[in-house]
């Protein structure tokens, strides 16, 4: 009994090592995930079944309680009984395929043992569908496992050596040999089944471990780079972007080199083979335009595949991931390989995994453009809007002075044009120089001062040589106007205006402060801002240049706001020192400059 039991536990092992093989066949995950298709049923019933016959050749012919035959069973006398091993095959079947897959794989290995013969052949041929049903509906147990456990496993594969012995002896009533043969291959069948079936699970578990280890890893760094990522793909210059990327990938994932590239050519090159990959090169091999045109990543095993000009190009492989740009490819990122065994499934699921994610993140940058251009657009058309009391008092003061003063009547008509321009040329600029600003507050501050000449005062403080900083055009002229109209709406005379800018090490700060009543302080957050209210125009003016300012230079530039211990309230923001270093190559920005004839 005991050599019987190591000769069953050595053929095992060659199951077993077939059973290894199988785990490795990327149709059995579908068995693992439970994705049955009529076609991969049939395709798990004959590799199942198939594995049921090895595990019968695999077994041993016994005749008068002696083997008879040690190494293949391919047939038995009427004398003869085939020890099997088929039932750990039939048992994984029905535990992962359930009862169609257990049944039909135990149909396969029962036929064929009907056709070896022997004692007992019947029984043995049924024992093997019945198996297979039966573990098939045990599965349904535990359906929510992927695997089975190994100590589950070698509970149930006890029962069916059992069953098959219960068989042989319904089989075959009264007959003193198979009862003598039961006694014999029993207890050997049961171990050796049930420990070979425990295994089997067992590594299925660690296949699937491993490879589920592996996706988590490859999603871990896939996620990891592209976050990494953000920052480059957000910078205008592509070629910046594209140099970003390529040197961020080749840190991060020790390939021999990659490239960047747009619809046409090389954008960056990072690594070996960069003395014939180089930046403005045009994209010339098959592969890339084939990426480019389906959008479908492609992959290259060998030299001839890629086609590189260069004879002694260092490259036998390469990954080809097309990036997808408002649903067209937008260009190309290529990881290459010295050798062709460097690229293993992990190496493609990444590359899968990064060229879907930079994709998203593109598609993400661009929408939130779109939204900020769009708000930016909306913002500078209600801030262009001139205020028509503010437009017929000017024409009347005009009119008046006309009579009493004529000088000072022409400059305040020269004023109101330069006022008027620049609150149209809004909607053309989102950024423009410092200088326009100023400007532009100036003339309204000239316009204001001689319409309240009795009330008011206004203090203009300039910083010297923030001329080309950038800023969001009409900003602060609306910060005059609210302390002028709700600061000091009340106030006859003494009121003041103080407009300061000051160079600090962050930027240039700009400070409105007037002496009037201030903001309500329920309406002040904790944060320096003002609330805004359905009837608070002041509220609403003051938000929409706080928006602007935060979508165009950064929340670093965002008002502060707070009421003075004194009197009055201050309204501060400061110009980012960014902003303040795109000098003269920032010609776009500008707003109308032209003089007043219009030229």
């Amino acid at each position: 009994m005991t050599y019987l039991t190591m000769i069953l536990s050595e053929r095992l092992g060659l199951l077993l090592v077939l059973a290894f093989v199988l785990t490795r066949i990327p149709g059995f995950r579908s068995l693992l995930d439970r994705e049955y298709s009529k076609k991969m049923t049939l395709v798990h019933i004959c590799m199942f079944g198939l594995f049921g016959v090895a595990g019968t050749m695999t077994g041993v012919v016994l005749e008068d309680g002696v083997i008879a035959e040690r190494f293949f069973a391919w047939s038995a006398d009427d004398n003869q009984l085939v020890v099997s091993s088929s039932l750990v095959a039939i048992v994984i079947a029905g535990l992962l395929g359930g009862p169609v897959v257990g049944l039909g794989a135990g149909v396969i290995a029962g036929a064929h043992l009907f056709y070896m013969g022997g004692i007992g052949f019947i029984a043995n041929s049924l024992v093997n569908p019945v198996t297979g049903f039966l573990a098939g509906w045990t599965a349904r147990f535990f359906s929510n496992e992927r695997v089975i456990s190994p100590l589950k496993a070698l509970f149930i594969g006890v029962f069916p050596p059992i069953l098959q012995m219960h068989m042989l002896l319904i089989a075959e009533p009264g007959s003193s040999a198979i009862v003598s043969m039961v006694n014999t291959v029993g207890l050997p069948l049961v171990l050796s089944n049930s420990i070979a079936i425990a295994i089997f699970t067992a590594m299925i578990g660690i296949a699937l471990r491993e490879q589920e280890n592996e996706a988590a890893l490859a999603a871990e760094k896939a996620f990891t780079i592209a976050e990494e990522a953000l920052p480059f793909l957000k910078r205008d210059s592509t070629r910046e972007m594209a140099e970003g990327i390529a040197r961020l990938l080749y840190d991060r994932l020790e390939l021999a080199a990659v490239s960047v590239t747009d619809e046409q050519e090389i954008l960056a090159h990072i690594g070996m083979g960069d003395d014939h990959h180089q930046p403005a090169d045009p994209i010339i091999t098959p592969m890339s335009h084939e990426a480019i045109s389906t959008g479908q990543m492609q992959v290259a095993y060998s030299r001839s595949e890629i086609q590189c000009p260069d004879a002694k190009c260092p490259f036998e492989s390469v990954i080809i991931i097309p990036i997808i740009d408002t649903g067209e490819s937008a260009g190309l990122i290529k990881f290459y390989f010295r050798k062709a065994q460097h690229i293993r499934p992990v190496e493609i699921m990444l590359a899968q995994g990064l060229g879907q994610l930079i994709s998203n993140q593109l598609h993400t940058i661009a929408s939130d453009k779109l939204k900020t251009h769009i708000r930016d657009a909306e913002l500078r058309n209600l801030q262009a809007q001139i205020n028509p009391h503010f437009l017929f008092n000017t024409l009347h003061m005009i009119a008046a002075l006309f009579r009493k003063d004529p000088e000072k009547a022409r400059k305040i008509t020269v004023s109101l044009a330069h006022f008027m321009r620049f609150n149209i040329s809004l909607v053309a600029s989102s950024l423009v120089h410092l200088e326009k600003e100023i400007q532009h507050v100036e003339a309204y501050m000239t316009i204001i001062q001689t319409r309240f000449a009795n009330r008011l005062r206004i203090y203009f403080n300039k910083v010297d040589g923030g001329a080309h900083a950038h800023i969001p055009p009409s900003t602060i002229q609306p910060l005059v106007e609210n302390s002028i109209q709700h600061g000091l709406q009340h106030v006859t005379e003494g009121g003041e205006v103080h407009v300061e800018m000051e160079r600090i090490t962050s930027g240039i700060r700009i400070t409105v402060r007037d002496n009037g009543v201030g903001f309500d302080e329920q309406l002040l957050t904790s944060d320096g801002m003002v609330q805004v209210g359905e009837h608070q125009q002041s509220g609403a003016g003051i938000s929409n240049v706080n928006q602007r300012l935060i979508s165009l230079l950064g929340a670093s530039a965002r008002l502060h706001i707070r009421n003075l211990p004194d009197r009055g309230s201050e309204v501060a923001f400061t110009i980012p020192h960014i902003h303040m270093e795109k000098t003269k190559g920032g010609s776009s920005y500008e707003a109308d400059s032209r003089d007043d004839s219009g030229r």
